[in-house]
C-alpha cells in the first residue's frame, strides 16, 4: 500500500535501470539474493481526478479564474470588518459557481472512469501453474504469458512465443495505433515458435533483456535467453517481435505472448498525452479583462479613501454633529481606519467585477452545447450516430481555428479501396456486374453475351492475383472444398493484404473468374473460371520506395519461369520493351486525372540458363554481409529489365463525402490544412491530390528520407530559397516521420518558416507523438494560433488532446478517438457546419455576452462611486440592498442569456455557403482590445448620464411631486436605478438581429418585472426587514409626470449615440458579415425573425 501512495505522489518510479529483464512466466532464480526489478501494473488511467484529490485539485483550478479568487477575498473581508453589504451578497453567488462548475466536471470525469474500468475489467486468459487462468487485465503483470484469441486486441505489450502456425508468425493490424489497417506480420524466434500448447509453454525457461519503455511504435531492442537442457540459446529481439496494446490480431486463430510492458508503460499509453484543462481564448480574454477591471476598482476605492480623508481634514466634516464618532473609534489607529475603509469601499465598488458572468458562461456553454447534439445536419443516418459535445467549455473556440491538423484514413478517407478501370493490352476495360467489359462495349449487345476472358486478359489477372502479399483468412482455406460453392461460384473469400490496393485488386480478379485461393507452403493456388493451377513461389522482390515496384518468380504448372511485377508507371514503362506501352501511358494519365491510383503490370520469360544465373546472382547478394542492401538493389534491377507490358490499374481509395467541398471551404475561410499521417510517402501524396488538399497546379516540395542532420538542413535551406524564388505559386510541403524530427531538433525555425509559406502541408510516417509535437510547434509559435486536430485512431488522441480543439471521427478503428476528444462527429463533412455556423454563432453569443456584462455592471457602479462625492464619501450606497442583489440576478439576467442561446446575426445557410465571413471573426476580432474599450467607455458615458442626468432633473428643485412633497435620497437612487435598468435592456435590444418569441418574451418582460416588482416590494411593510426605506417610494416616484418625463428622456439620450454610431458604421465601413446581412435581408425577407 505505501509503495503504491509512493507511487501516486511519484516518489517511488517504477524501475531506474536502462534495461528491464523480464523471467517468464515469473520463474525468478532460486540462488542468491536475487531482487526482483519493480513494474508498473497494467490499469489504464485517463481520468483526472480521483476521490481523494477531486475536492482540493478542483478547488485549486476553480480558483485560478481571477473572478473566483477575487470574490474569495471579498467574502473574507466582509466577514473580518463591518461593511456596507452582507456577506451573504458575495458568498452566495460563489458557493453557487463553484458547486455546479464542480459537479459538471466531476461528472465528465466520472465518465473517463467508467471507461478506464471498462478496459482495466475486461477479461484476459494467462498461462499459470500449467492452465489457462481467467482474469482481469487490470491483474496482468510483467512476465506473464497470455493467449490472446483471433480479432481480440492485445491487453499489453507482448513479445511473441508462438501462434497456431508452425512458423510461429500471425498477422496483426495496427489501425488503432498508427492509422494502417494493412496487415503487418509478427514472427517468433524457432525456440518457443514450437510451443504452441500450454503445457510445452509452462516447462518453458527463458529471460528476455529489453529496453525500458519509450514511445516510439517502431522501435524495440532487445534479447531473449533459452535454456534448452545443457545450453542457452541467445537470439536478438526487434520490432518483429513485439504485438502492442491496442493492436488487433487477424488471420491467425491464437497466439501466446509474454508481457513486458503494462499499463502505462505500454506504448500506446506513452503516446497519450495527460488529460490538461483546455482553456478557450475567450476565458483567457475574461481574465484579462477582469484584471483590467480589478484595477479600476482598486483606483476608485483608493481615491474613494483618500479624498474621505482630504475632505475630514477640515474639522467641521470630520465629525458632523449628526455623526457623532464613538470612544472607540477616536482612538483607533489612523493606519487600521484607512485600511478599513478601503476595503468598504472595496466591497461597496464590488459588484464592478461580475461574478454572475461566470455562472452565465457556464450555463449560456452547457445550454448551447444540446444544440451541436441536436443538430440534423450533423446527423448521420448510415451509422445512426449524431454529433456529440464531450468538453463544452470550448464552444466558442470553433469560430477561432486557424489551422486544421487531420489523420488521413478513415478521417478523410472510407477505409476502403475499390478496383474501377483496367487497361489490358491497350484496351480500356471495365468491372460491369461481375464482369471484365472493354470500355464502349453494350450490356445489352445481341444475345446479351460478353465473351469469356482472352488470353491477355487471362494472363493479366493471373498476374494480379499471383504478384502480391496477399493472405487469406485461414478458417476459409480450411473447409474441404475450398471457398467454392457446388456449382463452382466462388463465395467470399475474406482478405488480408499489407497494401489496401492489392486487396482491392485480387478481389476485382476474383469477381471476374480468376480468383487467388490461398498459399500452402511455397505455392500459390489461382482458379481461373473454375479450373485450380497451382504456381510454385521462388523469390519474392519486395516492394521499397527507391524502385517503386514488387515481383515475384514463379514457375508454372508447365514448368516455366516467369516474372511478374507491378508498380508505379514511372518504374515499370522504362523498363518494358514489348506491349501497348504508349497506349497504356495514355490511358494511366488518364486514370490519374480521375483520382485513382494506379499501377502498371508485366511480365517476363526466363529460359532454364537465365533462372539459374537469376538465383545465382540472388543469393550471394542476399547472403552478404556488407552492403547488403545495395548489392540486392542492383540484383533486382538486372531480374526486373526486358519487360512486356501486360496493363495497368485503376484503383480509387473512397474519400469520404464532400471531403473536397471540406478542405476548399476551410481554405477560403482562411483555415490552413495539414494532414498528418502514419501511412507511406507515395499513399499520403496520392489522397492528398485526389481530396484536393494539394492541388495539381501546386509546386510540390519533399523533405523525406533524410538519415543525417546536415543534408536535411541542406535541404530545408533549398526548400526556402525555392519558395521566395518562386513566391507567385502556390507550394505544398511534403515531410515524412524521420526528416521531421531532424528538422525539429536543430533547424524548427527555418522548419517553421518554410511551413508558414506552404499552401498545404502534408506529414506521413508519423508516429503518434510526431503529430503532438506538430501541433504544439504550431500552437506555441509566436502568432500563437488556435489549432483544430481531428482523427479517429488511437495514433490521433495525443494530437487530439495537444490541439486546442480536439475532434474525433465515429470510424472503425475503436472509440479511443471519441473518448478523448473535445466534440465527435461521424464524418469530416460536418466540420464545416461545425466551424462556419455552429462555432461563428458560439463565438459571436459569447464575445457580446461577455463584453455586455462588463457594460452593464460599469452602468451599475459608477453612479455609486459618482454619489460619494455628494455624501462625504460616508460609504453611503445609492441603491437598496434588494437592488443591489437582485440586479444581476434578475432584472438584467435573462434578456442576455437567450441572446447567448438563440442569435443568429447571419442565417445558417449563408455562413455555410460563404465560408469567407468565417475570416471576420478571426483572431479573436470580437473580444480585443478595441471593442473591449468601446463597451467600457459606453458604459461609463451611459453611467454618467444616469447620474448627472437625473441630477439635472431633480437636483435643482425636488418639488417634482403635486402635493408639494420632496424627493429623498432613495427616490434620487429608485430613478437612477430604473434609467438604467431599461436602457441597459434596451441596449441588449439593439443588439439582437434574430427575434424569436422569447427573445421579445424576456426583453420586455424583464423591464415590466422589474416595475411590477418594485411596486409590490415597495408597497408592503416586510417584518424581516430592519430598515423600511423603500416603502411608497417607487409609487410616488412613478407617480410623478416630470419623472416619467426623466426616464424617457435619458433612455433616449444614451441610446442615441449608439444608434448613430451603427448606422454610420454600417453605411461607411461595413464588414462582410453586415454586407451578407443587407444580402440576406433584400433575397430572403420572410426567413428573418423565423425560428
Amino acid at each position: 500500500m505505501l509503495r503504491w501512495v509512493r507511487q501516486q505522489l511519484g516518489f517511488d518510479p517504477p524501475h531506474q535501470s536502462d534495461t528491464r529483464t523480464i523471467y517468464i512466466a515469473n520463474r525468478f532464480p532460486q540462488h542468491g539474493h536475487y531482487v526482483p526489478q519493480k513494474f508498473a501494473d497494467n490499469r489504464i488511467v485517463s481520468s483526472k481526478y480521483t476521490v481523494w484529490n477531486f475536492v482540493p485539485k478542483n478547488l485549486f483550478e476553480q480558483f485560478r479564474r481571477v473572478a473566483n479568487f477575487y470574490f474569495l477575498i471579498i467574502f473574507l473581508v466582509q466577514l473580518m470588518i463591518d461593511t456596507p453589504t452582507s456577506p451573504i451578497t458575495s458568498g452566495l453567488p460563489l458557493f453557487f459557481v463553484i458547486t455546479v462548475t464542480a459537479i459538471k466536471q466531476g461528472y465528465e470525469d466520472w465518465l473517463r472512469h467508467k471507461a478506464d474500468n471498462e478496459v482495466n475489467g475486461a477479461p484476459v486468459y494467462v498461462v499459470r501453474s500449467g492452465g489457462l487462468v481467467k482474469t482481469r487485465s487490470k491483474n496482468i503483470r510483467v512476465g506473464d504469458i497470455v493467449r490472446v484469441a483471433k480479432d481480440e486486441t492485445f491487453p499489453v505489450d507482448l513479445v511473441l512465443l508462438s501462434s497456431d502456425r508452425v512458423d510461429g508468425s500471425c498477422h496483426v493490424t495496427t489501425a488503432s495505433l498508427d492509422g494502417e489497417t494493412n496487415l503487418k506480420t509478427h514472427v517468433a524466434v524457432p525456440e518457443t515458435a514450437v510451443l504452441q500448447s500450454v503445457a510445452n509453454l509452462d516447462k518453458l525457461v527463458a529471460v528476455i533483456e529489453c529496453q525500458q519503455p519509450e514511445a516510439d511504435l517502431y522501435r524495440f531492442v532487445g534479447r531473449i535467453t533459452v535454456s534448452q537442457q545443457t545450453e542457452e540459446i541467445v537470439r536478438p529481439l526487434g520490432p518483429e517481435s513485439l504485438l502492442l496494446r491496442g493492436a488487433r490480431l487477424k488471420n491467425t486463430k491464437e497466439i501466446f505472448g509474454v508481457a513486458v510492458y503494462t499499463g502505462m508503460e505500454t506504448k500506446m499509453a506513452l503516446n497519450y498525452k495527460s488529460k490538461s484543462q483546455k482553456r478557450s481564448a475567450v476565458e483567457k480574454s475574461m481574465n484579462s479583462f477582469l484584471i483590467i477591471y480589478l484595477i479600476i476598482l482598486l483606483f476608485e476605492a483608493i481615491l474613494s479613501t483618500i479624498l474621505k480623508y482630504a475632505w475630514q481634514a477640515e474639522e467641521k466634516w470630520d465629525e458632523p454633529w449628526y455623526n457623532g464618532k464613538t470612544e472607540h473609534e477616536r482612538n483607533s489607529s489612523k493606519i487600521l481606519r484607512f485600511i478599513s475603509d478601503f476595503l468598504a469601499f472595496l466591497v461597496l465598488y464590488n459588484f464592478i467585477i461580475p461574478i454572475s458572468l461566470y455562472v452565465t458562461v457556464e450555463m449560456q456553454k452547457f445550454l448551447g452545447s444540446f444544440f451541436i447534439g441536436w443538430d440534423l445536419d450533423l446527423y448521420h443516418e448510415e451509422t445512426n450516430q449524431r454529433a456529440q459535445v464531450n468538453t463544452s467549455d470550448l464552444n466558442e473556440e470553433l469560430g477561432q481555428v486557424e489551422y486544421v491538423f487531420t489523420d488521413k484514413t478513415g478521417t478523410l478517407t472510407e477505409n476502403e479501396m475499390q478496383f474501377r478501370e483496367c487497361s489490358i493490352n491497350g484496351i480500356k476495360y471495365q468491372e460491369v456486374n461481375g464482369k471484365l467489359t472493354p470500355e464502349g462495349f453494350s450490356e445489352d449487345s445481341p444475345d446479351g453475351n460478353i465473351p469469356s476472358l482472352m488470353k491477355e486478359e487471362e494472363l493479366f489477372l493471373k498476374a494480379v492475383c499471383l504478384c502480391h502479399t496477399v493472405q487469406i483468412n485461414a478458417d476459409q482455406t480450411d473447409s474441404a472444398d475450398g471457398p467454392w460453392h457446388a456449382n463452382g461460384i466462388a463465395s467470399p473469400l475474406e482478405y488480408y493484404a499489407s497494401s489496401p490496393d492489392e486487396k482491392a485488386l485480387v478481389e476485382a480478379a476474383s469477381r471476374v473468374g480468376v480468383v487467388f485461393t490461398g498459399t500452402t507452403g511455397d505455392s500459390m493456388e489461382v482458379k481461373s473460371l473454375g479450373k485450380p493451377e497451382r504456381y510454385k513461389l521462388l523469390h519474392v522482390l519486395e516492394f521499397d520506395p527507391n524502385r517503386r515496384r514488387m515481383s515475384v518468380i514463379v514457375e508454372s504448372p508447365s514448368g516455366e519461369k516467369l516474372l511478374f511485377t507491378k508498380g508505379a508507371e514511372s518504374s515499370i514503362l522504362p523498363r518494358s520493351k514489348s506491349g501497348e506501352i504508349d497506349k497504356t501511358r495514355v490511358h494511366v494519365d488518364e486514370f490519374a486525372l480521375k483520382g485513382l491510383r494506379t499501377l502498371c503490370v508485366a511480365y517476363r520469360r526466363f529460359t532454364p540458363e537465365e533462372y539459374q544465373e537469376i538465383g545465382k546472382r540472388l543469393h550471394e547478394a542476399r547472403t552478404a554481409l556488407q552492403q547488403r542492401e545495395e548489392r540486392l538493389s542492383d540484383v533486382f534491377n538486372f531480374i526486373e529489365r526486358d519487360l512486356e507490358l501486360l496493363g495497368a490499374t485503376g484503383v480509387e481509395d473512397k474519400l469520404q463525402d464532400k471531403v473536397q467541398e471540406t478542405i476548399e471551404a476551410l481554405r477560403l475561410a482562411g483555415i490552413k490544412v495539414w494532414v498528418l499521417t502514419g501511412d507511406k510517402h507515395e499513399t499520403a501524396v496520392s489522397v492528398s491530390l485526389s481530396c484536393g488538399h494539394f492541388h495539381r497546379t501546386m509546386n510540390i516540395l519533399e523533405l523525406v528520407q533524410h538519415k543525417s542532420d546536415s543534408t536535411c538542413a541542406e535541404q530545408l535551406r533549398q526548400l526556402a530559397k525555392r519558395i521566395k524564388e518562386d513566391h507567385v505559386i502556390q507550394h505544398g510541403l511534403v515531410v515524412d516521420g524521420t526528416s521531421l524530427s531532424l528538422a525539429l531538433r536543430e533547424h524548427e525555425k527555418l522548419f517553421m518558416e518554410v511551413c508558414k509559406n506552404c499552401s498545404a502541408v502534408l506529414c506521413c510516417r508519423m508516429a503518434p507523438l510526431q503529430k503532438a509535437k506538430v501541433v504544439r510547434l504550431l500552437k506555441t509559435s509566436p502568432e500563437k494560433p488556435i489549432t483544430l486536430a481531428i482523427g479517429d485512431g488511437a495514433n490521433d488522441v495525443s494530437m487530439i488532446q495537444e490541439a486546442h480543439v480536439g475532434i474525433g471521427i465515429m470510424g472503425k478503428e475503436g472509440r479511443q478517438a471519441v473518448r478523448n476528444s473535445d466534440y465527435a462527429i461521424a464524418r469530416f463533412k460536418f466540420l464545416s457546419k461545425l466551424l462556419f455556423v455552429h462555432g461563428h454563432f458560439y463565438y459571436i453569443r459569447i464575445a457580446t455576452l461577455v463584453q455586455y456584462f462588463f457594460y452593464k455592471n460599469v452602468c451599475f457602479i459608477t453612479p455609486q462611486f459618482l454619489y460619494q462625492f455628494f455624501c462625504l464619501f460616508s460609504q453611503q450606497t445609492l441603491y437598496d440592498s434588494v437592488y443591489l442583489t437582485l440586479y444581476n440576478i434578475c432584472f438584467t439576467s435573462l434578456p442576455v442569456l437567450i441572446y447567448s442561446l438563440f442569435e443568429q446575426h447571419v442565417h445558417p445557410h449563408v455562413l455555410q455557403s460563404k465560408p469567407v465571413l468565417y475570416r471576420d471573426i478571426s483572431k479573436n476580432a470580437h473580444l480585443g482590445f478595441k471593442p473591449f474599450l468601446y463597451w467600457t467607455i459606453l458604459g461609463f458615458f451611459h453611467a454618467f448620464v444616469f447620474f448627472y442626468g437625473s441630477y439635472l432633473l431633480m437636483g435643482e428643485d425636488t418639488s417634482l411631486l403635486g402635493n408639494g412633497q420632496m424627493f429623498g435620497n432613495w427616490t434620487f437612487g429608485t430613478l437612477v436605478f430604473t434609467v438604467m435598468v431599461i436602457t441597459v435592456t434596451m441596449k441588449m435590444a439593439l443588439e439582437t438581429h434574430f427575434w424569436t418569441w422569447i427573445n421579445h418574451f424576456v426583453t420586455w418582460g424583464s423591464i415590466v418585472f422589474y416595475f411590477i416588482f418594485s411596486l409590490f416590494y415597495g408597497g408592503i411593510i416586510w417584518p424581516f426587514l430592519h430598515t423600511q426605506d423603500m416603502y411608497f417610494v417607487f409609487v410616488q416616484l412613478l407617480s410623478s409626470g416630470s419623472a416619467w418625463f426623466a426616464i424617457i428622456l435619458i433612455v433616449v439620450a444614451c441610446l442615441f449615440i449608439d444608434v448613430v454610431k451603427k448606422v454610420l458604421y454600417r453605411h461607411l465601413r461595413p464588414t462582410s458579415t453586415e454586407k451578407a446581412q443587407e444580402t440576406e435581408v433584400l433575397c430572403f425577407p420572410c426567413s428573418v425573425g423565423q425560428v
